[in-house]
């Protein structure tokens, strides 16, 4: 639970999330490319006194989440082309900022060149995240949340994305502890017990889904989304006592454990890292260098990395997210301008 001394740098990291999604989603047009939009973005939030608490994700179509650009600009697998707007792309499009830790996230669905092709399923979107945060009461319990997301995507004719939540923030933790629900998941459901409590900050994101199954499946390979984290599991001088670190890669390891703490960051962030011990060096032997300090920080349970995610049917997603306090008198809006 946050303290009334911290919130300020909450508050202002929220502003700053919105102030981001708000002032680049009109660079979302047609013949633009993702890391154009990405990179305008991560420079947005620098510029107003932010750091980005993952990296800014882009998701097309039946794409979900969890995609950002690599180094190399390699796409995602199953992408046809280039990584370009195409007028009527349904556009998922992710901003979380940090400030000292204190966690911001907020998310908005548009359609590239506004024809009117996707209009329903993106007011359902807002509208599932806007009912669920109306019932963000202390005492609600979250299996009520995840009912009223569930029945407005319904209601308009599609199926809520069931193997997708909504999450607790803790400073330097975007992940923490509590899962919302975005579906009716009943009263009795294991991994969603417990109520709404005073204090606590929630990224509330319904995604909703022209698919029949309502899930969302992993995009091959294994780190398909270009973002790592560090655990926090494990002490890098114990690993390179251990044998398990060479000197380099516990300097590496290091780099990054000090830029980005344990929230997540993407490859393109982190490997020009590795320029400065090998100047000189070769494109592909740099690379090689970087696939294997990536393999042996997630072997010895370092890193970590995740899976760009899609719609398990092809179909279309949409998705809407604020970051809410939750005060006695309700809801807090924190990512508003």
């Amino acid at each position: 639970m946050v303290e009334e001394g911290d919130l300020k740098q909450w508050r202002d990291a929220g502003r700053v999330a919105r102030r981001t999604i708000e002032g680049i989603k009109g660079e979302i047009t047609a013949g633009k490319s993702w890391d154009e939009v990405i990179d305008s973005a991560e420079r947005f939030i620098k510029r107003h006194g932010g750091h980005a608490a993952f990296p800014v994700t882009i998701s097309v179509n039946e794409m979900a989440a969890h995609y950002t650009t690599n180094t190399e600009l390699e796409p995602p697998e199953g992408l046809e082309g280039e990584m370009v707007f195409q007028k009527g792309d349904l556009v998922k499009f992710d901003v979380g900022v940090h400030i000292k830790g204190a966690i911001a996230d907020n998310a908005l669905t548009v359609e590239v060149g506004g024809g009117g092709k996707h209009t329903d399923q993106i007011r359902a979107a807002e509208e599932a995240r806007d009912a669920a945060i109306e019932k963000m009461h202390p005492g609600t319990p979250w299996h009520e949340i995840g009912a009223a997301a569930e029945q407005v995507s319904k209601d308009a004719g599609f199926e809520p994305i069931r193997n997708l939540c909504g999450h607790q923030l803790e400073r330097w933790n975007l992940h923490a502890g509590t899962s919302i629900p975005s579906y009716s998941c009943g009263a009795k459901n294991p991994g969603f017990k417990g109520d709404v409590e005073v204090g606590g900050i929630y990224a509330v994101e319904p995604f909703n889904t022209t698919g029949k199954s309502g899930m969302v499946e992993n995009v091959p390979p294994v780190g398909s989304s270009n973002i790592l984290r560090v655990t926090g599991d494990v002490k890098i001088r114990k690993a390179l006592a251990k044998g398990k670190l060479k000197p380099l890669g516990a300097t590496m390891a290091r780099y990054i454990e000090e830029r980005y703490n344990t929230l997540p960051f993407a490859e393109r962030w982190a490997y020009p890292l590795l320029v400065k011990p090998f100047p000189g060096e070769e494109k592909e032997s740099l690379r090689r260098k970087w696939n294997a300090l990536v393999k042996k920080l997630i072997s010895i349970r370092f890193a970590e990395v995740y899976a760009a995610l899609r719609d398990a049917d092809g179909g279309n997603v949409g998705q809407f997210e604020h970051t809410v306090l939750v005060t006695e008198g309700g809801p807090e809006v924190l990512t508003i301008q």
